[in-house]
């Protein structure tokens, strides 16, 4: 049975934190065992679109290939303390008919080439090969030293290979995998935009959160990211041998896919496989001004999306205005204030500037560059501006260790036919990092809340301090109109869709429930007005 846009339904009804080294020390991404992908649970016959409509069903009919992953630790995935072949892209998304570029290095000179992928489901295959270009001679390109007043490590590599994206090209996330003629290889993602184009979700994948992570190189000497450095050769640094500013103009660490990237890929294949009406773009679009969120009947962002400007914000604002859906799948998101400013060249947004608790050089009019909720909002407020202003909860600590989710509102249609009960716990669910709601800050007005977890956890302990206990909760707000904001307020949410290790089949009904009430005409709210 085909699907049917929200916005042909409808009609008239609504138009469009701590340190990465504590993060790391703690939880190490755990890689999916041996044996093929679980079997998911059936979705609803209520959507599914015909392969005429959904250009992403069309695409996704085509024959895939598993050749676009390049697994951390493979013998012949690129270490940045060797570097074998690393290379970046000169923009984060680009539309059909636009070019990019690949900047590569290779350590030992050898011919190398370029493959680009376009990721989905395939028929659980998770990408299909698009082109391969020439093979091209490569030779090793300098890292160059960190700025001295901002930690920026900038590559002015040259251009190696440039390709205009066909104009056939489905949006979806892409990556370009490098592989040198010894066999080695690594990879970096891209977003295939088509802004123009009206679609019941937009998935939104949060390249500056991508950024602020990136400590390329990781060679024991030379790296920085938004969190630490090296204090000596050798030896990890703390927050006082951070940087202040991060480039898109360097690799990604290692094999060249970013911290955190897989929360994204798990949802972008399941999505594609439930055979939904989607488009594509990255947090730097939302920067640029190319998003329109009335053009969507929902804006979802799968993963971890912690650093935002003002400009990505004010879309939010406008999302809800516009009577437009929210789904956050991950935590921790909207948490730092950032500022993009451009490369040397003029490329615009190629920088990410977050200078956090250190004073900031250069705030502009929307403020320094720190945490949303330390700004003052415009009437002088302090903490006007905290995240859970617009998604209804917010970031509250670093877990311990991976703990259960605690359900409440078992009676709620987004638990529907997963057969939960109040209290009932789902083992591991909370992981990482998680929210909560904060009746000290501020909560959208006039909205009604429904918290759909309450789960107990231990705070990772500090220098100093011992664990600390706290409450995570998975949240739910309607607006007065209908519009929903969900945040699912823990990292293995988009993990349990489908990752072996980690698949729900409680957890993927719930998220199909959500998605397909948000394509609903709006009904009455099951929420506690606010």
């Amino acid at each position: 049975m085909s699907v049917v846009s929200r916005r042909k339904v409808m009609g008239t009804f609504g138009a469009g934190a701590v340190t990465a080294a504590g993060i790391g020390a703690a939880y190490a991404y755990r890689e999916a065992p041996a044996g093929p992908p679980p079997t998911p649970t059936p979705p609803s016959t209520v959507r599914r679109a015909a392969a005429g409509a959904n250009p992403v069903v069309s695409e996704n009919a085509h024959a895939g290939t598993a050749d676009w992953e390049v697994p951390a630790g493979a013998r012949l995935s690129t270490k940045d303390r060797v570097g074998q072949i690393q290379g970046y892209a000169s923009t984060t998304s680009v539309a059909p008919g636009e070019a990019l570029s690949f900047h590569v290095s290779v350590r030992n000179p050898q011919p190398f080439r370029v493959a680009l992928y376009r990721l989905g489901h395939y028929d659980g295959a998770g990408g299909r090969l698009m082109t391969t270009g020439p093979w091209l001679d490569g030779s090793r390109l300098p890292a160059p030293a960190p700025h001295p007043g901002t930690g920026a490590i900038v590559c002015d590599w040259h251009r190696s290979w440039t390709y205009r994206v066909p104009t056939g090209w489905v949006s979806g996330v892409y990556m370009a995998v490098f592989q040198a003629r010894d066999g080695h290889r690594s990879c970096t993602p891209f977003v295939v935009r088509e802004p123009d184009r009206e679609a019941d979700f937009l998935v939104v994948l949060p390249f500056t959160t991508y950024q602020a992570y990136n400590q390329w190189p990781l060679d024991g000497r030379t790296g920085k990211n938004l969190y630490r450095g090296y204090s000596r050769p050798g030896v990890a640094g703390d927050s006082a041998h951070r940087a202040f500013e991060v480039s898109f103009d360097r690799p990604y660490s290692d094999h060249g896919l970013p911290r955190w990237a897989k929360l994204d890929l798990g949802f972008t294949r399941w999505v594609e496989a439930e055979g939904h009406d989607v488009t594509y773009a990255t947090s730097v679009d939302l920067h640029e001004g190319r998003i329109d969120p009335r053009r969507y009947t929902a804006m979802i962002f799968p993963g971890h999306d912690e650093y935002w400007s003002q400009p990505m914000r004010d879309v939010l604002d406008r999302a809800v205005e516009a009577g437009t859906h929210l789904a956050f799948l991950a935590a921790n998101n909207i948490y730092f204030h950032i500022r993009l400013t451009g490369a040397a060249d003029g490329t615009p947004a190629r920088t990410v500037a977050c200078y956090k608790q250190a004073a900031d050089p250069s705030p502009d009019a929307s403020g320094p560059t720190e945490r949303w909720r330390d700004l003052a909002d415009e009437h002088g407020k302090k903490c006007g501006r905290a995240e859970q202003g617009v998604l209804g909860v917010q970031y509250n600590g670093i877990l311990a260790e991976p703990a259960p989710l605690v359900v409440r509102r078992p009676d709620h249609w987004f638990w529907d036919g997963t057969g939960l009960k109040d209290g009932e716990e789902i083992p591991g669910l909370v992981a990482v990092e998680a929210d909560g709601y904060d009746s000290k800050m501020p909560y959208p007005e006039g909205a009604a809340r429904t918290l759909l977890s309450e789960s107990p956890y231990r705070v990772k302990a500090t220098k100093g301090g011992g664990h600390r206990r706290r409450i995570q909760n998975t949240g739910l707000t309607e607006h007065e109109d209908g519009t929903l904001v969900f945040v699912a307020g823990t990292f293995h949410w988009p993990l349990a869709l489908r990752h072996p290790a980690h698949h729900d089949p409680r957890i993927e009904r719930a998220t199909r429930n959500l998605l397909e009430r948000m394509l609903s005409p709006r009904g009455q709210s099951e929420s506690e007005s606010v």
